[in-house]
């Protein structure tokens, strides 16, 4: 197979939301710093994230987890995140994946009935507890980085819906946040495509009218994720939410291309960044368990330990607990005579592409 490239990855789902987690791609990363890795990913490296994450090897939905020794001598690994929008410095469903796929495996030291691990992010160091039982990671919890609120009740101008109040906040990406009633849709699995479409106007129109940037990490500025909130129906739950992944580009002026994907999981640094708006509103307070419902009916229960400040915002220090199962061993090739070495996408599942390499990986 000298004609072939190989990848290996271990393919997990957190709460329902795919993951595919490459172990051993380090030597292709270069950075002091994982802020640095993260920008080296996307500048040299969206040809394998596309190659991974779009077809034929991929789907809509899928994200993925690059595992890589960590910068921060105090962690175990570093994390650089996968989406279909192009590399993430954070994301708590992927960082599930990558604990179940390191710890069912033994590729770092395991101890029952807890693991204690130190995760190196581009946005922090991020602390995580797994619980074992009999070799299988039971529930992974994590400390999240600190999680802020820009603006509450922002008014953005959205084609078709109008005005509508939202949330720009921080939970290890940047987010939009608004709520279902306000945009007149449904948080329900039937409604899937008006949502897609309302998630795809909301976070276009954010990013046009509410520049953004990380106080201790400008590059990291712009807002990735929208978040639609509403109440839950099921008892316990303290909330339901959809968060919208690009998978195309979106002109505001032509509807035709207001499309997306639904997270499958109820979504870890959005709901760090949903508690963030609440304790900002004096709705959640510290110490108090916040039970975050997907589409699906899974939950991650979020906790919200203390404060802090992140330049001029205040900040909450968020916990986020989920659980992970690996779905499938697998060795990815491609063959140095494939016509599609970075994938491809199709009308069908996926919408409008760009030729501009900038605004390609805004998928």
């Amino acid at each position: 197979m000298a004609a072939h490239r190989r990848i290996h990855t271990i393919d997990v789902h957190a709460e329902g939301e795919p993951g595919r987690v490459l172990i051993g791609s380090h030597l292709h990363v270069r950075g002091a710093t994982m802020a640095e890795r993260l920008q080296y990913c996307e500048k040299h490296l969206d040809d394998l994230r596309q190659l991974l994450l779009r077809e034929p090897r991929g789907y809509p939905a899928l994200c993925g987890a690059l595992v890589l020794p960590p910068a921060d001598p105090a962690a175990d690994f570093g994390l650089v995140v996968l989406e279909q929008g192009g590399f993430r410095p954070m994301s708590g469903s992927n960082l599930i994946c990558a604990v179940t796929a390191l710890v069912e495996t033994g590729a770092v030291p395991v101890t029952e009935p807890v693991t204690e691990l130190t995760v190196d992010t581009a946005v922090g160091l991020v602390r995580v507890r797994a619980d074992v039982e009999g070799g299988r990671a039971t529930r992974v919890t994590f400390a999240n980085v600190p999680a802020f609120a820009i603006a509450l009740d922002h008014v953005l101008e959205l084609p078709e819906y109008g005005p509508v109040q939202a949330d720009i906040v921080f939970g290890g990406q940047f987010y939009v946040q608004a709520r279902a009633a306000d945009l007149g849709i449904r948080l329900d699995p039937s409604a899937a495509k008006e949502i897609a479409r309302a998630g795809a106007v909301l976070r276009t129109a954010a990013q046009q009218q509410f520049p953004v940037s990380h106080p201790l990490n400008p590059g990291i500025n712009r807002i990735s994720l929208t978040m639609i909130h509403c109440p839950s129906p099921t008892p316990g739950a303290s909330g339901r939410n959809v968060v919208v992944l690009p998978n195309g580009e979106v002109d505001l002026a032509d509807p035709a291309t207001w499309t997306g994907t639904l997270d499958r999981s109820p979504c870890g640094t959005g709901t760090s960044g949903r508690m963030a708006a609440l304790h900002a509103r004096g709705e959640l307070p510290l110490d108090t368990p916040f039970v975050h419902e997907s589409i699906l009916g899974t939950t991650f229960t979020g906790t919200l330990l203390d404060t802090t400040r992140i330049g001029p915002y205040e900040a909450v220090l968020p916990t986020i607990s989920g659980r992970g199962w690996i779905t499938a061993f697998s060795q990815y090739v491609l063959d140095e005579t494939d016509p599609f070495p970075q994938g491809y996408t199709l009308g069908d599942l996926w919408g409008e592409q760009s030729s501009n390499p900038e605004t390609q990986s805004e998928k």
